[in-house]
């Protein structure tokens, strides 16, 4: 083993422990409270700052300007430019939720998914041990987007759905980049995390807003922000498919959004998607592009 081998892995165990000495929690409510702050000057320059080390493109956004934002998390959270984001319009393709980079999609196996290479996450652990929705995702698929602090923070449907369960998780709040992913087992199914189970043209789906280190708040627009305050427990919300209380939202809809950066996990029922095949872990991605394949695509590959 070479000096440098052993350098990098010196730095990847320090990396590692210092995810397991950090206080989470007292971290993520500092952030959340500067996240907040209107400091005129000071915030301006702190959201220059963030933009210039990340290359965030303002120009997309509806307020391209720094001094337009009152606090970092109003530019955290910042909208975009109507024609930012086009939405994939066929009716039998889901898109993606959000921007970012696929960490792994694939099958549910056993409800084992793919964590990272070599590392395995339970389904039922990662839905709270919810035997409904555990067995309507067994032998599924999964896709498991990472947002970067660079990328729009804001979550949308893939697809038309209606909202028939929301759990809130308690947890960690482990950073989940991919580094993190290969090193901190089961780290998806540990991490504070809100579980929105829909009724979809695809069938049952699911996506999960996934917590992290310095994930100040996650919100969805039928119930506004969900944490904080963080309750110690789960907690399930049940939901009308018809009238007028129904949450019913279209495909390319916000749904919610997350007030620094994190994950999103989309779970699919047997045989009802097929990915694209260009898809692996590591493609960027931006919301609204095709998740998945069209029928006819399909079966002209078979």
């Amino acid at each position: 083993m070479t000096i440098k081998t052993q350098q990098n892995r010196y730095w990847q165990h320090l990396k590692v422990a210092f995810q397991y000495l950090v206080p989470q929690f007292a971290l993520t409510r500092l952030a959340g409270w500067f996240a907040e702050k209107q400091w005129g000057a000071v915030t301006h320059l702190a959201i220059k700052a963030f933009s210039a080390k990340y290359k965030i493109n303002l120009q997309e956004a509806k307020k391209s300007d720094a001094k337009q934002y009152a606090s970092f998390n109003e530019f955290f959270i910042r909208p975009l430019k109507a024609d930012a984001r086009p939405i994939n319009s066929d009716a039998q393709v889901a898109s993606f939720p959000a921007d970012g980079l696929i960490s792994e999609l694939g099958d549910i196996t056993n409800q084992q998914l793919l964590q990272a290479k070599g590392h395995y996450f339970n389904l039922s652990g990662l839905l709270a041990d919810d035997q409904e929705l555990t067995s309507l995702f067994e032998n599924g698929k999964f896709v498991t987007t990472y947002l970067s602090p660079r990328d729009y923070h804001r979550v949308h449907m893939p697809c038309d759905g209606v909202l028939r369960k929301m759990i809130y998780v308690p947890g960690d709040l482990f950073s989940v980049n991919p580094f993190l992913a290969q090193h901190i087992p089961n780290l998806f199914a540990r991490n504070e995390r809100v579980i929105c189970y829909f009724d979809t043209p695809f069938g049952a789906m699911v996506q999960i807003l996934v917590g992290a280190t310095i994930t100040a708040s996650i919100s969805t627009v039928w119930a506004g922000v969900i944490n904080p305050p963080r309750a110690g427990k789960v907690q399930t919300w049940e939901y009308l498919s018809e009238g007028h209380s129904a949450v019913k939202l279209n495909k390319g809809e916000e749904m919610g959004a997350f007030r620094l950066g994190s994950t999103v996990i989309n779970l699919f029922q047997q045989d009802r998607v097929e990915f694209l095949a260009s898809l692996e872990a590591g493609s960027a991605v931006q919301m609204g592009e095709a998740m998945t394949a069209a029928p006819a695509t399909q079966n002209s590959s078979i």
